[in-house]
């Protein structure tokens, strides 16, 4: 489900001191009114890419496999350290801002409509009845493709969610490298040039990806409340509580997938934990 060079990193986040820090009753609150703890739970849910990245088939680890994503990505410890860092980086005024917009009745509704689309587990099939909103969308010549894209753009400002992701990539084929999981063909500068390579089509996957989730998520909604939302999500004030949360969100990501990647090398086929 985490600007500038490498800004999705929480380091460079805490380098931002605000004015004044959120207290930790507000963070916990803020996160429960805009749906963030459950966006944050969903983490776990990215669990499942960690096979395919490596090329083994989780099902051989049977029960194990299981066990140790449940583990590793306790939705507990991901949201404490949530609750930590934007203690420390997320300033009053922000949060008060973000925080009046989704307890509005419309923003009520988007929270509810974005945590029940979290917790389909199928990404698959959220991405494919997405598409086919998308297709038909583009038939009729609606307007709604266009403002979901303006959404997309609006939650990342800095179009830097294909670096994050190519990091969190990065990190976690590294650590399953130095782990002795699996035997990479390239070093790092290797690693790195080829996801250079394949930036741009990256970014066209990661737009169609969002487009769709879009759609598939804000289905009841009009066209003018979609306009409302956008509105709100470009105000600088959100702009800077999103560029907070997209560091979180990519940090917890990455460094739970490095912790998977060490733990795999105790696995065995078939082991019952």
């Amino acid at each position: 489900m985490l600007r500038g060079c490498l800004a999705f990193t929480v380091a460079l986040a805490l380098l931002i001191v605000p004015l004044q820090a959120a207290e930790r009753e507000r963070v916990v609150d803020f996160l429960e009114t805009t749906g963030f703890d459950v966006a944050l739970d969903s983490i776990a849910q990215s669990a499942e890419l960690a096979p395919d990245m490596l090329g083994i088939d989780a099902g051989d680890f049977g029960i194990a496999w299981t066990s140790l994503a449940q583990e590793v990505f306790d939705l507990a410890e991901m949201r404490e350290t949530a609750i930590g860092i934007l203690e420390s980086t997320l300033d009053d005024q922000a949060l008060a801002y973000a925080a009046e917009f989704y307890a509005s009745p419309l923003g009520a509704r988007l929270v509810a409509a974005e945590n029940a689309a979290h917790r389909v587990a199928d990404d698959a099939a959220k991405q494919e009845a997405g598409q086919r909103i998308i297709a038909d969308l583009v038939a009729e010549g609606a307007k709604r493709p266009q403002l979901f894209r303006r959404m997309g753009d609006a939650v990342d400002a800095a179009g830097t969610g294909v670096q994050a992701l190519q990091e969190i990539q990065f990190r976690f084929l590294m650590a399953a490298s130095a782990a002795g999981v699996v035997d990479l063909q390239l070093d790092a500068d290797g690693l790195r040039a080829f996801m250079k390579e394949q930036e741009a089509e990256t970014r066209l996957a990661m737009r169609a990806a969002n487009m769709a989730a879009s759609a598939y998520t804000y289905q009841a909604f009009s066209e003018a409340e979609l306009e409302t939302y956008i509105a709100a999500l470009e105000h600088p004030l959100m702009q800077r509580v999103y560029e907070l949360l997209n560091a979180v969100q990519y940090e917890i990501t990455a460094s739970r997938f490095e912790q998977l990647a060490y733990r795999l090398s105790g696995l065995e086929p078939s082991q019952d934990l």
